[in-house]
């Protein structure tokens, strides 16, 4: 799908799909502090598909809420694949029966925290449903708030891609 050039007509034609094939979405949200959840519940009507968000800036609040295991976040780091994977696995398992995707974000926005390794702008995308899990790291140009919004459309475009699942 060609995205955002409206964001709002994206979210629409998202919306339908996944009301469509009875699905519903849970978040678990770090570096966008809820702002993929914000997008979808802006749209009215979206209690059809829309679950439930997790926002998980913290590591205490990814491993209480999300059952992520500390030695991971330690071990990997927060910004990570194994990490965000697990994230997106414990926000399905946490979301109960039914048919769910779960995506989740952690990343580097910025201004500062960036590493050789990690620099200001990496985000890695979990995803996790009944058919698996995965995970993709993109890196972003721009401020904190160009970093956190790209997040957040591909969050969006990572949900569309996952439809087609069911």
């Amino acid at each position: 799908m060609e995205f955002l050039l409206d964001l709002n007509t994206s979210l629409e034609i998202i919306a339908q799909k996944l009301v469509d094939k009875g699905l519903m979405v849970v978040t678990a949200e770090s570096c966008t502090g809820g702002m993929i959840s914000t997008a979808c519940t802006d749209l009215p009507g979206s209690s059809k598909w829309f679950d439930r968000a997790f926002i998980t800036y913290s590591n205490d609040a990814k491993h209480e809420m999300l059952g992520v295991p500390m030695e991971l976040i330690e071990a990997a780091g927060a910004v990570s694949m194994d990490v965000v994977k697990s994230m997106a696995k414990g926000a399905y398992n946490r979301a109960g029966k039914g048919k769910r995707i779960a995506v989740a974000v952690s990343g580097v926005a910025g201004p500062d925290g960036g590493t050789e390794d990690k620099p200001v702008g990496t985000v890695w995308f979990g995803y996790a449903h009944a058919l698996g899990a995965g995970a993709h790291k993109l890196v972003f140009g721009g401020d904190r708030g160009q970093v956190r919004q790209q997040a957040v459309v591909k969050a969006l475009e990572l949900i569309d891609s996952l439809i087609v699942d069911f």
